[in-house]
Order: structure tokens, then C-alpha cells, then sequence
């Protein structure tokens, strides 16, 4: 039976004991309304370590002001049952109070300078200020041997990278493969916002970074690239924010010099904006699905 926590106290007790015990410790990071992607990341995690903690908090500052956090959706039963059954031993649910004990307006924040300006930092100001507040608080909170992070947003994970590096954060990462519809659509919280027609077309992300990596590989050059797929998918539908080619750090990609990197987009469907990411090589077939 998954134990649910929600004070800081008894959470941290639980976990000394495990490493009284010699038991490593993983956590998994979510603001909840959690699917199979999710639950990938604690499967993937039990094999590392002893004990796994789920945590599970619509955090506040990582929304922009036109962002609704009070409509996010809710769904603990539902998360804990799913945690549980894919082998979850905690589930971490602070209050916004147990996570900024000095009230928001006071909170400590983090910030990543640089990788966090741009692509969806651009298009989202402040998110991975929050991002990188909350991740750094659950590992003071928790004290995680190792943290599991999806590869499908592929800047927070090279954000959250850089925030443990350069605060000697004694976490190794783990990062986890796109968990992906059979059609290719990577899985997301915001895919239940999708209607029936936008949910046809949404395939098409994953298929414009397959071309974009294709093309690379055939010697392409990447404005070209950059360019048809942006083209591509607003001819399916979408209002595209970026589709862009970056280096492994997000730096540009430079052909001759880069022989591995990522294409990644972010775009609409009506009111639902979906990202995704393709790693690829020049050398051979891409990295990840």
C-alpha cells in the first residue's frame, strides 16, 4: 500500500530511516493528473534504486500570468492508485504553504540563466524560474540519491541538468525515453484537451521531427529544414511557436562540428499547446523515440 505524505516531518523521517538502512532512495517530480508517461518514470526508476517517491504538486510559480493555475487538473485517487500499481513506495503531496512556508511573495527563487531565455522561455517567461525553485526545494525535501525526468521536455530536463551541476546537487539524473500514443503522439497531461479532430491531426508533430531528422541526415541545411517543418505544420493545422534544430546543450547546431542533436517544436491546436523532441545522429538513426 502506497504511503501518502503531507507534511515535511514525517516525510523526511521516512526517508532517513530508508538510508539508516542502506536503501537508495529515487524520486519522480509531477504536478499530478499523472499518465503512463508518468508511471514510466517510476518503472524506469525502480530499477535503480530501493525506494521510489512520487511527488505530486501543481506548483505555483512555474505558471505565467496567462497560464490558469486554478483550473489545472486535480486527480490524487487516481494518481495515488497509478503510482501504486507501478510499484511508487511515497507519494509526496505538500500543501502550497508546506512548499513556500514564507508565503510566495517572500520565496527564495531559482533561476537558470541562459537556456531558460529561450524556445519556451521565451514563450513562457518565468516558467523555469519556477521550475528550477520547485525542483530545488523537492530535493531538499526529499534528498534523492536519483531523480527521473522525461526526455520529452527536453529544455526543463537541460535546465534541471545545469541547476544540479552547478549547485552540486549530489542527485544523478535519469533521464526517460517519450512515452508515445501507437500513432507517435507523445503522452501528455494536455492530450485530454484535445477534441476528436484535433486529436487526428496532433500525429503530425511527431511525424514533422522525423522528417526534420531524415533531412538532416541527408545533408539538409538547417534553415531549410527549420522552415518546411514549420511550414508543415501549420498546413496541418497547428499555430506553430517554434520548430527549431539545436545542439545536445541547446546551443545552435552546426553541421560538421555537431554530429548528434534534437529537433524540437512547440505548437497549438486550438487552445492546447503541445511540445515534443526528436534526438537524432548524423552518424545513424536517431537516439530516441
Amino acid at each position: 500500500m502506497i504511503d501518502i505524505v503531507q507534511e515535511l516531518e514525517p516525510l523526511r523521517a521516512r526517508v532517513a530511516h530508508w538510508k539508516r538502512e542502506g536503501l537508495r532512495v529515487g524520486l519522480v517530480p509531477t504536478m499530478g493528473n499523472l499518465h503512463a508517461g508518468h508511471f514510466s518514470l517510476v518503472e524506469a526508476l525502480r530499477a535503480r534504486v530501493d525506494r521510489v517517491v512520487a511527488s505530486v504538486f501543481v506548483n505555483p510559480t512555474q505558471f505565467g500570468p496567462n497560464e490558469d493555475y486554478a483550473r489545472y487538473p486535480r486527480t490524487p485517487e487516481a494518481d495515488a492508485a497509478g503510482l501504486e500499481a507501478a510499484g511508487c513506495d511515497l507519494l509526496w503531496m505538500p500543501s502550497v504553504e508546506t512548499m513556500y512556508p514564507l508565503g510566495l511573495a517572500n520565496a527564495v527563487t531559482v533561476r537558470v540563466p541562459g537556456i531558460t531565455e529561450v524556445l519556451d522561455g521565451a514563450h513562457r517567461p518565468g516558467h523555469f524560474d519556477g521550475v528550477a525553485t520547485v525542483v530545488s526545494r523537492l530535493f531538499n525535501q526529499v534528498q534523492p540519491d536519483v531523480a527521473a525526468f522525461g526526455r520529452k521536455d527536453y529544455q526543463q530536463l537541460t535546465v534541471i541538468a545545469h541547476l544540479v551541476a552547478d549547485l552540486a546537487f549530489p542527485v544523478e539524473l535519469l533521464p526517460v525515453a517519450i512515452a508515445r500514443a501507437p500513432d507517435g503522439l507523445a503522452l501528455s497531461s494536455r492530450n485530454q484537451y484535445l477534441d476528436a479532430a484535433q486529436r487526428a491531426i496532433a500525429p503530425a508533430l511527431y511525424r514533422t521531427l522525423q522528417a526534420m531528422g531524415d533531412e538532416l541526415r541527408g545533408g539538409g541545411d538547417v534553415d531549410a529544414v527549420e522552415q518546411a517543418a514549420a511550414a508543415r505544420l501549420r498546413t496541418a493545422g497547428f499555430d506553430v511557436d517554434y520548430a527549431v534544430v539545436r545542439a545536445p546543450t541547446l546551443a545552435t547546431f552546426v553541421p560538421g562540428r555537431d554530429h548528434a542533436g534534437v529537433a524540437l517544436v512547440a505548437a497549438r491546436l486550438g487552445a492546447t499547446r503541445l511540445i515534443d523532441n526528436l534526438e537524432f545522429s548524423l552518424a545513424g538513426v536517431p537516439v530516441q523515440h
